[in-house]
């Protein structure tokens, strides 16, 4: 662990700490789940209201998919959930946060986490994430290409019978499957407690991706068993037209908040959110407030 020196050392340039890292438990993984069932049942039309885009999007992606037969895209669409998800449960990690703490919480307070110093830093990492899920469904059009050739299923029967009936298409499966893993087990190692850390800690998106190797590395088995609770739910999530994802997104941000707190020391100093200034002006102020003159400080 770095040492933190005083700030008036001669010589010496203050920095942070770096934050310890835990080993976990298998029943810290069932603790966290069990715990961000708790925050969802405490506010769920908060979660809700967040991660409702998450089935319209679905849907979405569904239609587009089946009205212009690129059908083969619909499963690296919605298996790429996982790899952007970490990102999207911003405004969950803060509702957790709030709660944990004892303060109030309303649907507003999600949006909290935009004034936080290390917002910039949680989009910086998104956009990461969005390029990795951007190729990833490359690859994948790639992998069926290779297969199959360019013309498209004609219908779910067809594409079904050639997937699961012809050697191309174990070929397809075996091979998308495994490189899928890869881009899943990559976003999993750098966000697990990324945006967490940023959001406790105000840390940059460097620390963060650091921390969060440090406790995949600390913590192989129980990582690799939260990568797969996590895809199972996901699963299960979008089997129903994927409307079960407005409860598994919200669960899974909650209980990734808890296993953040399980892996990563507390963060001794609170953290600090921009407060929303709003300057209460007369209307005969009008005209001066065009023109922000100040006067020169006298030398």
């Amino acid at each position: 662990m770095a040492t933190i020196y005083p700030v008036d050392s001669p010589g010496v340039t203050t920095r942070a700490a770096e934050p310890m890292v835990h080993r976990l438990a298998f029943a810290d993984l069932h603790d966290a789940l069990r715990r961000g069932w708790e925050d969802f049942k405490a506010v769920p039309s908060h979660a809700i209201m967040l991660c409702v885009i998450y089935p319209v999007l679905g849907l979405a992606l569904a239609r587009l998919v089946l009205g212009y037969s690129v059908l083969p895209l619909l499963f690296p669409l919605a298996a790429g959930f996982a790899l952007i998800g970490p990102f999207a449960a911003l405004g969950l990690y803060e509702l957790s946060r709030r709660r944990e703490a004892g303060e109030d919480i309303s649907a507003w307070h999600a949006f909290d986490v935009m004034r936080s110093p290390s917002f910039g830093a949680m989009l910086g990492l998104g956009a990461i994430l969005l390029a990795v899920f951007v190729v990833w469904i490359a690859t994948a059009q790639a992998i069926y290409v290779s297969a199959f050739g360019y013309a498209p299923a004609a219908a779910i029967p067809d594409f079904l019978a050639r997937v699961l009936t012809t050697p191309e298409g174990w070929m397809l499966i075996v091979v998308g499957c495994g490189i899928g893993l890869l881009f899943a087990i990559a976003a999993l190692c750098v966000s697990v407690v990324s945006f967490p850390m940023m959001l406790d800690r105000q840390a940059g998106i460097a620390e963060a991706i650091a921390a969060s190797l440090r406790v995949t590395a600390r913590n192989p088995l129980q990582i690799a068993a939260w990568g797969l609770i996590v895809a199972a739910l996901l699963v299960l999530g979008s089997l129903p037209a994927f409307l079960g994802l407005a409860v598994v997104i919200p669960l899974l941000g909650h209980a990734s908040w808890h296993l953040y707190r399980r892996a990563v020391e507390r963060n001794p100093i609170p953290p600090q959110i921009r407060p929303s200034r709003r300057i209460r002006r007369s209307a005969a102020d009008f005209p001066a407030t065009l023109l922000q003159w100040k006067p020169r400080s006298e030398g």
